[in-house]
């Protein structure tokens, strides 16, 4: 008896500790045992982004019709759906709030995907994201309508935190999701990013360590994965400044899966992070590239890559349009995925290679010690490829390409055979190779594609991938500009220092002049500036004039980006039509029922840069500029009136130097003058800045109509001073500089 007590003991310590202390931080953690082939092989399902909207049925239709069918097809052993299940906007896009008609049509279309495609309703895990959240005032209140409709609310998965462990002979993986959206959900389009808490940064590291005191003790590798709604890029600091991206080194995570941004923005949103003695102040606010220049082969020293603190970054785009969806599979601890698409109809065969992985998107650190120090070589000799096939698959070969000729010249063809006995829950199919023989410095230099022949003699090839045998990775495939902003850019980090650059410029761009005029008795004037040029003549002179002819402009200027720091910007409904009002201001917005002991509490920070920096650089500072401009074309008219007054004694001299040739010849000069007298007798200058003027208050009128209709507000009531600044002040502009008087 003292012996069974004594092995009792051990598993309490070993495996239901570690679940109890998951479950007191409020993380809840379930345990799958796979059963049957391939051998330490597990995949799995990402979709996200579904956005089912009432004004869109097609998207829920589409779901209904071809994700069962892949489903049953792929079998995988967990399904994630990473945010934004519905929609949440009004049909002009402008009003966002939650929509039971959704959520009902939600609740519907998965329970018959759950029933069609075959698979267990728990393995399924779907989160929340913004869209979900859109005016949301308390998670388990009246309007959380995730917490009734969604699959984890139905499931009892009612914590910010869950985790799902699948066993399989040789490997533990840690599947942890979790919800960072706001604890306040505030309406679009103030609603954009992450924001972890304290508490939900401590449950997720508690989460992703609950078998880090078991690992050792059985012997059994653990492949730690998680997945949320949003990308880093998007997502805050906590208030005590820690990061998602700190917990996720501190593991060392295989990847992190998420959402949110869409295929419109690229497809190669995928980011490498890594942690380094050797910090740049720049890298914390930017990556220039999916993956730093440091070379793996660096990052492995002495045979050990327990230094190396590591993950992947992988957003995988939509359902919303481009009906995406991603396999992602581990097969002997190497992560890999394939994101497929069903634009053109349900997929007849999917292929997803396992190894060698992607040069470009899938190589760790891992990769190369594994290499470098020979450990698990025997993980190398064979190519290894997942075939999901509606159809008997009758043949599957596998194609080596080498590029270095300047175009792909097949170099191998081989055979592939399933691997796995009976019962299988899918197709391996493996071949052997000379692994050594494709050792090359170069991660672009060898490509695998793979093909697979259905009973029928239809023919499916997998996507062409740079693969490399040694841990380099590929540099070449570089992000877009618009996947850089996206991906690239610590939106939360840089927010305050884009704001106080501006305010800094404009600052600069409005005192300096007047500075100038007040102290120096240097003059800049239009004859100057004719004379010499130059860029910073002629903004220096056209600012001066603003200070000079116009100082009632340059103070109301000055006043309104003071009003902009100190005042609140607008007030609205922010949460429900019927609820309490809060005020915005740059900091965020303020709920006086939410703060505390008179101490102002902000919530969306930073997403009311969404706002904020649009209406300065779009508005603000293009109105000022134009303002000076303005004032430089009264100086230039002014000075063409005084010139001609002085008209009928340069015609006399004109007169007496006729035939001489020296004067008015006609050539360049001559053209120049011409324009320049019929630009300013026209005013046709004048004109255009009043074009440019109405484009800004058109601009400015679009900004404060959307937000009329995302927060019921009444522009002259709720936000008067923002609405009616820009364009009073540009008016009056003009109704000053009309006569040169």
């Amino acid at each position: 008896m003292g012996l069974v007590n004594f092995v009792l003991f051990l598993y309490c310590i070993i495996i239901i500790l570690p679940t109890a202390i998951s479950s007191h931080d409020g993380a809840k953690s379930e345990i799958i045992d796979v059963k049957g082939g391939p051998d330490d092989v597990v995949w799995v399902v990402q979709l996200s982004d579904l956005h089912f909207s009432v004004h869109n049925p097609e998207r829920a239709l589409d779901f209904k019709q071809l994700v069962p069918s892949a489903l049953s097809m792929i079998n995988p052993s967990l399904v994630f759906i990473t945010g934004d299940l519905t929609d949440g906007k009004s049909k002009d896009l402008l009003t966002m709030k939650q929509d039971e008609k959704e959520w009902l049509e939600y609740q519907k279309v998965m329970e018959d995907v759950v029933k069609r495609s075959g698979l267990n309703k728990n393995i399924f895990y779907d989160i929340r994201g913004n869209h979900d959240n859109f005016g949301v005032p308390m998670i388990g209140g009246l309007f959380d309508l995730f917490s009734t409709y969604s699959l984890n609310g139905q499931l009892g998965r009612n914590g910010q935190v869950n985790s799902v462990t699948i066993q399989t002979s040789e490997r533990k993986l840690l599947f942890v999701g979790f919800d960072s959206t706001m604890s306040v959900g505030l309406r679009g389009p103030t609603n954009l990013f992450g924001h972890p808490t304290d508490q939900l940064l401590h449950e997720i590291n508690s989460a992703l360590s609950l078998w880090d005191a078991s690992q050792s003790a059985a012997k059994k590798t653990v492949t730690k994965i998680s997945f949320g709604h949003f990308p880093l890029s998007f997502s805050a600091a906590s208030d005590s400044g820690k990061t998602l991206k700190d917990i996720f080194l501190n593991h060392s995570l295989s990847a992190y899966l998420c959402g949110h941004l869409h295929t419109r923005f690229g497809k190669n949103l995928k980011r490498h992070h890594e942690s380094s003695i050797h910090h740049h102040i720049s890298q914390r606010y930017l990556q220039l590239n999916s993956h730093r220049a440091t070379p793996f082969s660096e990052r492995c020293k002495n045979c050990s890559s327990g230094g190396v603190e590591e993950f992947w970054e992988w957003e995988m785009g939509d359902w919303r349009k481009s009906r995406a969806m991603r396999i992602l599979a581990v097969d002997r601890g190497y992560v890999s995925f394939y994101d497929t698409d069903f634009k053109s109809g349900a997929k007849r065969t999917i292929i997803l290679p396992t190894f060698p992985l992607d040069s470009r998107f899938m190589f760790t650190a891992r990769a190369v010690c594994n290499y470098k120090c020979q450990a698990e070589s025997f993980h190398h000799d064979t190519i290894r490829a997942l075939v999901f096939s509606a159809s008997p698959i009758v043949s599957v070969v596998a194609r080596v390409y080498d590029s270095r000729p300047g175009n792909l010249y097949e170099v191998v063809e081989v055979s592939m055979r399933r691997s796995g006995g009976y019962p299988s829950r899918g197709d391996l199919y493996t071949a052997p190779w000379n692994f050594r023989a494709f050792d090359d410095p170069s991660p672009d230099r060898f490509w695998l594609q793979i093909e697979a022949t259905d009973i029928r003699g239809r023919s499916t090839l997998s996507e062409l991938r740079p693969f490399s045998i040694n841990g380099l990775r590929s540099n070449k495939h570089s992000w877009t500009w618009k996947e850089f902003l996206v991906m690239g850019c610590q939106w939360a980090d840089l927010y305050y220092p884009i704001l106080f650059s501006f305010y800094f410029f404009i600052f600069s761009l409005l005192l300096i002049p007047k500075a100038i005029l007040t102290f120096s008795n240097k003059r800049y004037t239009y004859k100057n500036f004719s004379a010499n040029g130059g860029f910073v003549n002629g903004a220096v002179w056209a600012l001066t004039e603003l200070s000079r002819v116009l100082p009632m402009v340059l103070y109301f200027s000055l006043a309104y980006l003071f009003y902009l720091i100190l005042c609140p910007w607008l007030v609205g409904h922010v949460l429900t039509e019927d609820g309490e009002k809060g005020y915005m201001t740059y900091k965020g917005w303020v709920f006086l029922k939410f703060n505390e002991m008179g101490k102002l509490r902000f919530h969306g920070f930073p997403d009311v840069m969404v706002v904020v920096l649009p209406h300065l650089f779009f508005v603000v500072l293009p109105a000022v500029l134009v303002s000076g401009a303005v004032a430089a074309e009264r100086g230039m008219y002014q000075d063409h009136l005084l010139s001609l007054s002085r008209k009928k004694k340069d015609d006399y001299f004109l007169d007496n130097n006729k035939g001489g040739g020296s004067v008015c010849s006609g050539g360049h000069g001559g053209r120049n003058h011409i324009s320049k007298v019929f630009y300013l007798r026209g005013r046709w200058i004048r004109i255009i800045l009043l074009l440019l003027s109405l484009a800004i208050c058109w601009k400015h009128f679009m900004n404060c109509r959307a937000l009329m209709k995302a927060y019921e507000m009444n522009p002259i009531v709720h936000f008067p001073l923002y609405s009616l600044s820009i364009p009073l002040l540009l008016a009056y502009t003009f109704y000053k500089t009309r006569s040169t008087e």
